[in-house]
């Protein structure tokens, strides 16, 4: 019986993961997908989302991982679910697989090419989608930047990069981050620009990049769509950093493990508020607080002072808020707060004070 594909969605926080995987699962057609969302946070936000964009039909199925780094040692749940799901490969034509924006897809790699998987699960292709607008805006010459070296790490692991964000942006931007990716990652297979962070499913999934190679054959390169954008122009740069078989790509998963435990900078937590809330005013603290408190990314639902559901959601100093009438009751404002070195304390008395509301 045939292998069942998974497919890998890789990228640094706030990049549009789980927004690209919503459109997917949107335009799945017959196609029955099982998909795992991995958050860093305690709380699963973008695995809500996913089942709101998923609900039309019954040929999909969602499973939530929380608490941050899917398939490292320590996650009790991720082979029993995969094996969970090979029993029922006869309903289940694909694996999309969300990686936290603080994990590394290699250790869902390494996974897949044990003796427990690999006769059930092949892996089809990693995409790692870029927030191309904060890439251009980066400084890409900085040393020790937290930020960069988990960015490096989950470029490196993609066989598609995908541009994201990228509705605002002219030709000359979009050539000017291909340039950039390609200085960065020489080994970059195909790069795929997500207008309304939409990709075409042809592109993303059922590519089979690493059952070609691992077969005997030569990888079978697509053509890219877009502005020019195209696939490495010197395939002989992949030799000895192909995915297939992992050879020299993955250094192992203990490594991995090593990379985080060498940062514990990396903070997850949630701030939660009894009060009614005007979602335009917190989004406005939210999006002051972000720089100074180094606040990289916010998400979670808001009681209004009219008892109704919001959906905020930040980036940076990037945050919005908008209506949810398809979430579950909301008694109470709860945001899952990610940065580096973030203080608690602190950003709870900021925002208690901007808000003129009890957060805590």
């Amino acid at each position: 019986m045939p292998r069942i594909p998974v497919s890998i969605f890789t990228g640094f926080l706030g990049a549009g993961k789980t927004t690209l995987l919503n459109h997917l699962i949107r335009g799945r057609g017959s196609k029955r997908y099982a998909v795992l969302v991995n958050e860093f946070g305690a709380a699963s936000i973008d695995g809500g989302l996913a089942r709101t964009a998923g609900q039309s039909g019954e040929t999909i199925e969602f499973y939530d991982f929380a608490h941050g780094l899917i398939a490292y040692a320590g996650d009790e749940r991720f082979l029993p679910t995969m094996n969970a799901i090979a029993a029922r490969r006869g309903r289940i034509d694909q694996v999309l697989i969300e990686t936290s924006g603080l994990a590394l897809p290699t250790a869902v790699m390494q996974a897949l090419h044990t003796e427990t998987l690999k006769a059930d699960f092949v892996l089809d292709s990693v995409l790692a989608v870029v927030d191309t607008p904060w890439l251009l805006a980066q400084d890409l010459t900085a040393r020790n930047d937290a930020v960069l070296a988990v960015f490096d790490q989950q470029l490196a692991a993609g066989d598609v990069v995908v541009l994201n964000k990228i509705d605002a942006l002219s030709d000359d931007d979009l050539l000017a981050a291909e340039a950039r990716l390609r200085r960065r990652a020489p080994s970059l297979r195909f790069i795929e620009p997500a207008y309304g962070a939409k990709l075409d499913s042809r592109v993303a999934l059922g590519l089979r990049l690493h059952e070609a190679r691992s077969a005997g054959h030569g990888p079978v390169f697509l053509p890219v769509a877009g502005l020019g954008l195209s696939v490495l122009a010197d395939q002989n740069a992949l030799n000895g950093h192909s995915h297939s078989g992992l050879s020299a790509h993955v250094h192992g998963l203990t490594s991995h493990e090593h990379f985080h435990q060498q940062d514990p900078g990396w903070l997850s937590f949630i701030l939660r508020s009894d009060a009614p809330q005007q979602p335009s005013v917190l989004a406005d603290a939210l999006a002051r607080l972000a720089h100074s408190e180094q606040l990289l990314r916010v998400k979670g639902y808001v009681l209004a002072t009219d008892a109704s559901p919001w959906l905020l959601q930040g980036v940076r100093e990037r945050v919005q808020a908008e209506p949810a009438p398809h979430a579950a009751a909301v008694t109470c404002s709860e945001l899952v707060c990610i940065g580096y070195h973030l203080n608690r304390a602190r950003l709870a008395q900021a925002l208690s004070a901007a808000t003129a509301t009890p957060w805590n």
